[in-house]
């Protein structure tokens, strides 16, 4: 199983020899093994690659993430059909009722709300309790939205003064750089699995190629909102994002979780959870799900 990760800053040479990557630089050059790496992050504009390395990162089911000239992550390639099931599955995906899929989206929200709520625990906030509260009124399909009362309550607690859709506010460019780092890995997984993104259980958007990746998303969130907290808990929200910033924030995935009583890093949770999805639609049962489960404090450190 793959469990390491390239992020690029710096001018660099990629290619592929004996079966690894070669990173080239100014100063030398590195390699590492095909197999061991999950994904890729080219956070530099001075970065070429060889066709051939490509080739050799979707053989390898490595996802390779583009930055844009304001250093957030703009594009995404993925392997294309690697799954032996690839037609079953997304005859499953198709065949999927709405009464199961409704069920499905109210686990994730339950997680996502009880996730939010351990991570306002984890800083000692007195609102977790009413986030708590929350995830039990969430019903087959959230008809009553309980995921966007929770989500308000929850940034008023986490951050002062903070308007989520502020692009100029550092805490926005932490939280958006770890979630698209983090909808990468879901992804990733996603088509490892044979499933096709761009059917969601509950995300619907005819523009958007990657509905059921957001969908999962949503119980990870809490674990990129904790990096992006530690981040600028003294910081000025008019402050730039530094490559130090990047770093910690395309780290997320190597930070752990919990899935059912078990502990995996968040890249190889978000693999978890695309088996576990499989096999709900193959079960027909959104108990089969098998969805994150923010940890104790002690345990969020990487």
């Amino acid at each position: 199983m793959a469990w390491k990760g390239l992020h690029l800053s710096r001018p660099s040479r990629l290619s592929t020899a004996d079966g690894q990557i070669v990173v080239a630089q100014d100063d030398g050059e590195a390699r590492i093994a095909l197999e061991d790496v999950a994904y890729v992050i080219l956070d530099t504009a001075q970065a070429t690659l060889t066709t051939s390395l490509l080739s050799a990162c979707m053989e390898a089911g490595i996802a390779v993430l583009v930055s844009d000239a304001r250093h957030m992550p703009s594009g995404l390639l993925l392997p294309f059909h690697t799954h032996h099931r690839q037609a079953g599955v997304a005859a499953l995906q198709l065949a999927a009722s709405e009464p199961f899929r409704k069920r499905c989206w109210q686990n994730i929200v339950v997680a996502k709300i009880d996730n939010q709520a351990a991570h306002l625990e984890s800083r000692q906030r007195s609102d977790a309790s009413a986030l708590r509260a929350m995830s039990g009124r969430v019903g087959s399909g959230d008809p009553d939205n309980v995921e966007a009362r929770a989500a308000r309550a929850y940034w008023g607690a986490l951050f002062d003064e903070f308007v989520r859709d502020d692009p100029a506010d550092l805490r926005n460019k932490l939280l958006n750089y770890g979630y698209a780092v983090m909808r990468a890995s879901i992804a990733r997984a996603l088509v490892a699995f044979g499933c096709l993104p761009a059917l969601g259980v509950h995300h619907a958007s005819v523009t958007n190629a990657f509905n059921l990746a957001d969908d999962f998303l949503e119980p990870f969130r809490p674990f990129v909102d904790a990096p992006a907290a530690e981040r600028t808990e003294k910081r000025s929200a008019g402050e730039e994002m530094t490559i130090e910033d990047r770093r910690a924030m395309a780290g997320v995935l190597l930070r752990e979780t919990r899935l059912t009583g078990e502990t995996f890093t968040l890249l190889a949770a978000s693999e978890k959870t695309a088996e576990s999805y499989v096999r709900a639609m193959e079960g027909a049962s959104a108990a089969l799900l098998r969805l994150p489960e923010m940890p104790a404090r002690a345990e969020l450190e990487s």
